[in-house]
């Protein structure tokens, strides 16, 4: 017989009796996360406010591995009878999934701790009433429909929040307790002429801070610069097409090359075939592990969940592994993975890297990129340089900022990316911009054609707040911090 809820009955007290209750039934391994999330979403349109979510999600989910087999349960009522009827429900899937089961489950051990972590910040953002939330969004498309005449026909803007509060316990006698918050701000404008149209867009970049993020000053003063690049971007040239060139990259750019290009082809689930279906596979297989040249030899990758705003930086991640950092390329080699506890132990490491997550409640942890970021330049190194002096060593090439379409191959093999704004570079010089750029290249074969590394002053955390892996899709996010880069030889529109 369980215990009975009472008003003073907490999550944590919850938590320890799933662990109990994982323990009497016999699992070698098990543990329980209670989750409750908030996320408030506000999406002005032109002149009305389109958008105002503002929800909570909350519950809890069971894990248990019995005879090498996970079975998992998950429900939103926090009672004492709910978590005895879902470690029993999760023992029970275990025994299914054992069935059809063909290697056990193994995991790599991990310490015991007892912790609190609370994202840094300065204003919760929940604390803004919506009226001054609204009134910011709707004063930036004003302005930016203030250029009507000129062209710009189309102006949205948004700010997106997220508070995360998290219980974990485990049967390795873990108990931890998390409060993530979110900010995301931005906007952007369509303009119209000549039977064409073309977007210009900025955003602060998603990062895990309080409402001091959205810096008011900040996203007014960059209005008129955006209004005036989409009306230029709307009259410019096409890209030349089916041509080899030389690209400058802007960090706002390289974020999702190197997200899409190195992070998810070193997730170690992906590489050993878990999610084949959904996101694909890896070219980076572990026979390739300290063998392949990923990159130039002065390219490095490396994953810090501990980095401070960071978009996926938190204590621990949901197998209570601590937040740490490790190269995945090092001078150019693959050197290492994302790993969660069990992918660790096939891979033939002591200990997990820390990148299990799982995006609610529901939902199973899985390998999930964490922050990764390219290292700057190594100070006075000779493949060291900062954007203006790419620009100025550069005889013929485009200089791309922000993103835009994108694809990629099954096994992260091939690509192509678009981008926001573009200009054409000639003789050391930017002479104008141009719309509709493409690139394209191997993803070996681009990352060993770099030439020039910005230094740690053109350092910037861009990164995305909506990476999709898994069936069901789960939804993540991460930071991929960067430096300008210039890629030399690169296929731009068709393939010539």
């Amino acid at each position: 017989m369980v215990q009975a809820l009472t008003p003073t009955t907490t999550a944590t007290d919850l938590a320890q009796l799933a662990i109990d209750l994982i323990r009497q039934a016999g699992c070698e391994y098990g543990d329980v996360r209670f989750c409750t999330y908030r996320h408030q979403n506000l999406y002005a349109r032109d002149r009305s406010l389109s958008q105002l979510c503002d929800n909570v999600s909350a519950g809890f989910g069971v894990r248990v591995l019995l005879d090498g087999a996970w079975g998992f349960a998950a429900s939103p009522y926090k009672t004492p009878a709910e978590v005895e009827r879902l470690v029993t429900l999760a023992v029970e899937i275990a025994k299914g999934s054992r069935l059809s089961q063909r290697t056990r489950v193994q995991l790599v051990p991990v310490a015991a701790y007892q912790d609190t972590y609370i994202t840094p910040m300065e204003i919760d953002p929940f604390s803004i009433p919506i009226t001054e939330k609204a009134d910011l969004l709707l004063h930036i498309n004003d302005q930016l429909l203030g250029y009507g005449e000129r062209g710009i026909k189309k102006a949205y803007s948004y700010l997106q929040f997220t508070k995360e509060d998290k219980t974990f316990a485990s049967t390795e006698g873990s108990l931890i307790h998390q409060t993530l918050y979110r900010t995301y701000p931005g906007f952007g404008c369509t303009a119209i002429a000549n039977g064409d149209a073309q977007n210009r867009s900025y955003e602060r970049p998603p990062m895990n801070k309080g409402y001091e993020h959205v810096i008011r000053a900040d996203l007014l003063s960059q209005v008129e610069r955006v209004a005036e690049e989409a009306i230029e971007k709307v009259h410019a040239p096409k890209s030349p097409s089916g041509i080899r060139t030389t690209l400058i990259l802007k960090p706002t750019n390289l974020w999702l090359t190197i997200h899409e290009s190195v992070g998810h082809p070193t997730e170690l689930d992906r590489v050993y075939g878990y999610e084949a279906n959904f996101a694909g596979t890896s070219f980076a297989t572990t026979d390739k592990l300290g063998k392949l040249q990923y990159a130039a030899p002065w390219v490095n990758f490396k994953a810090d969940r501990t980095q401070p705003g960071g978009r996926s930086t938190m204590g621990y991640d949901d197998e209570g592994v601590p937040s740490q950092e490790w190269y995945v390329v090092k001078d150019g080699m693959l050197v290492d993975y994302l790993t969660d506890r069990e992918t660790a132990y096939r891979l033939g490491r002591g200990s997990s890297n820390g990148s299990a997550f799982a995006d609610s409640w529901s939902s199973v942890p899985m390998v999930r990129i964490p922050n990764l970021g390219l290292e700057p330049g190594v100070e006075g190194g000779s493949h060291t340089a900062t954007l203006a002096e790419m620009i100025a060593d550069t005889e013929d090439g485009i200089l791309i900022d922000g993103i835009g379409s994108f694809s990629i191959d099954q096994q992260r093999r091939n690509f192509q990316f678009g981008g926001d704004a573009f200009w054409k570079v000639e003789k050391g010089k930017v002479v104008g911009m141009l719309k509709d750029v493409t690139y394209h290249s191997m993803t070996t074969d681009f990352w060993n054609s770099v030439d020039a590394i910005g230094p740690k002053s053109e350092w910037q955390q861009c990164g995305t707040n909506l990476c999709g892996k898994g069936e069901p899709m789960q939804i993540a996010q991460m930071t991929h911090a960067c430096v300008p880069v210039r890629v030399r030889n690169i296929h731009i529109g068709g393939a010539s």
